[in-house]
C-alpha cells in the first residue's frame, strides 16, 4: 500500500495541548500588548507541526531566526485583516516565536490558539499535503 501523507497524521506521537480560553476581546488586548499592531488570527481545532527533516535542513531554518514549526488550523474564527474567512482553514509559514501556550507568531501574523489542539512531528511532505 502506498504511504500517503495523511497516514502520518494517524500515527502515535500526537500530544494534546491546551490553547487559551480567553475571550476574543482579551486575546486582542494580549496580542496588542505583546505584538503591537501585527495582524492576528483566532484559530480553533489546531495542530502544531514540529518539522521532521534532516538536521542540516533544520539548522538552516534556525540560522534565519525561525523555529522549525508550522501551524495548521481546521477553523479560523477571526482574522484581523479579513484574509481568511471564518470557518476556513489556514496553514502558517514557519514559526518566529511560540509562547508554548497560545500565541504562535510567524513573520506576518500572530495566531491565537483557542481551545484544545494537538502537537506532532511530521515531514514537510505531510505538512504541505494538507489543504
Amino acid at each position: 500500500m502506498e504511504n500517503y501523507p495523511e497516514h502520518e497524521l494517524l500515527q502515535d506521537g500526537q500530544a494534546s495541548s491546551a490553547g487559551t480560553s480567553l475571550s476574543p476581546a482579551e486575546i486582542e488586548a494580549l496580542v496588542a500588548e505583546r505584538f503591537g499592531r501585527k495582524p492576528y488570527c483566532l484559530v480553533e481545532d489546531w495542530l502544531i507541526f514540529h518539522v521532521d527533516e534532516p538536521p542540516e535542513s533544520l539548522a538552516k531554518v534556525r540560522a534565519m531566526g525561525l523555529q522549525t514549526m508550522f501551524l495548521y488550523s481546521h477553523c479560523v474564527t477571526y482574522d484581523s485583516q479579513g484574509r481568511f474567512p471564518p470557518g476556513g482553514w489556514v496553514r502558517s509559514t514557519l514559526c518566529k516565536s511560540f509562547d508554548g501556550v497560545c500565541l504562535f507568531e510567524t513573520r506576518n501574523t500572530v495566531y491565537a490558539l483557542v481551545g484544545k489542539g494537538r502537537e506532532m512531528t511530521a515531514s514537510l511532505k505531510t505538512i504541505f499535503g494538507l489543504c
